[in-house]
C-alpha cells in the first residue's frame, strides 16, 4: 500500500515540475491565446475515450475479483457440506471421507493458494484427490435408503465443489488484455501531455490540475492492476472460507 501511494506522489510531483519548468522557460507570449479551441477540443475527447479504456478495464478486473470470490466460498461450502453428510454412511467410509477431504483442503490452502499467488499452475493433484473423495462416496449395494440419500447428496456437493473449483483455476488464470494495458498506459500518457499543448495564465492552477490529473490516473491503473490479480496483491482474495470451516 506504501509503494502504490508512493508511486501516485512520485507521478504527481513529477507532472507538476514539468508544469513549473514550462512555466518558467516557455511562457505564453503577450499576444497568445491561453487556449485553442482546436486543442481544447481534441484534449476533450482523449479524456472522453480514455475515461471509457478505464471503466472497461476497471468493470472487467473487478468481474474478475467478484467472481473469484464467489467461487472459493462455493468450493468452501461445498467441501464442508461434504464433511458433515459424511456422518450419515457407514462408519469405516465416514471415516476414510473425512480424512480424504480434510487432505484435500490442506492441499488446497496449503499447496495451491502460493501457486496461484505466484500465477504458477495448479497441476492434477487437487483433482486426483477429489477423485478419492468421489470414489469414496460410492454407498455399499447393502446401504439403508438412509444412507443411499446421503450418497447422493454427497454427489451432488461435490459436483458443486467440482464447478467452483474450476472457476478458482480459471480466475487465477485471468488477465487483462494486453491491448486494454497499452491503450490504459498510452492514454494516461496522451491525456496528461494535452494538457501542456494549451497554456494556463496562473502557473499555481495550472500545476494543481496536471497534479490532481496524474495522480488520479496512476493511482486507477495501480487499483487495476492490484485488482488484475484476484490471488495476489493488496486485495487478494484469501483461503478464509476454508480455514474458517476445517
Amino acid at each position: 500500500m506504501i509503494e502504490s501511494l508512493a508511486v501516485v506522489l512520485g507521478v504527481a510531483l513529477l507532472a507538476g515540475a514539468v508544469v513549473l519548468l514550462k512555466h518558467r522557460f516557455w511562457p505564453l507570449g503577450p499576444d497568445e491565446e491561453p487556449r485553442e479551441d482546436v486543442a481544447e477540443y481534441i484534449s476533450m475527447m482523449v479524456g472522453v475515450l480514455y475515461a471509457l479504456v478505464l471503466g472497461l478495464a476497471l468493470v472487467s478486473v473487478w468481474d474478475t475479483h467478484s467472481g473469484a470470490e464467489d467461487h472459493v466460498a462455493a468450493e468452501a461450502s461445498a467441501a464442508h457440506q461434504i464433511h458433515l453428510l459424511a456422518a450419515g454412511l457407514p462408519a469405516a467410509q465416514a471415516d476414510r471421507m473425512r480424512g480424504e477431504i480434510d487432505t484435500y483442503i490442506r492441499h488446497v490452502t496449503d499447496t495451491e493458494w502460493p501457486a496461484m499467488a505466484e500465477r504458477a499452475p495448479l497441476g492434477p493433484a487437487g483433482w486426483r484427490l477429489l477423485d478419492e473423495v468421489r470414489a469414496t462416496s460410492q454407498v455399499p449395494a447393502d446401504a439403508t435408503p438412509a444412507q443411499q440419500a446421503t450418497g447422493q447428496e454427497t454427489l451432488g456437493q461435490l459436483s458443486t465443489l467440482d464447478e467452483a473449483r474450476r472457476g478458482r483455476e480459471a480466475d487465477s488464470a485471468e488477465r487483462l488484455s494486453p491491448a486494454i494495458w497499452f491503450g490504459l498506459i498510452v492514454g494516461g500518457v496522451l491525456t496528461i501531455a494535452f494538457m501542456f499543448m494549451f497554456g494556463v495564465q496562473r502557473s499555481f492552477t495550472h500545476v494543481v490540475m496536471v497534479m490532481g490529473l496524474s495522480g488520479l490516473i496512476t493511482f486507477t491503473v495501480l487499483l487495476i492492476y492490484q485488482l488484475d490479480s484476484p490471488f495476489h496483491g493488496l486485495f487478494a482474495v484469501d483461503p478464509t472460507p476454508f480455514t474458517r470451516y476445517f
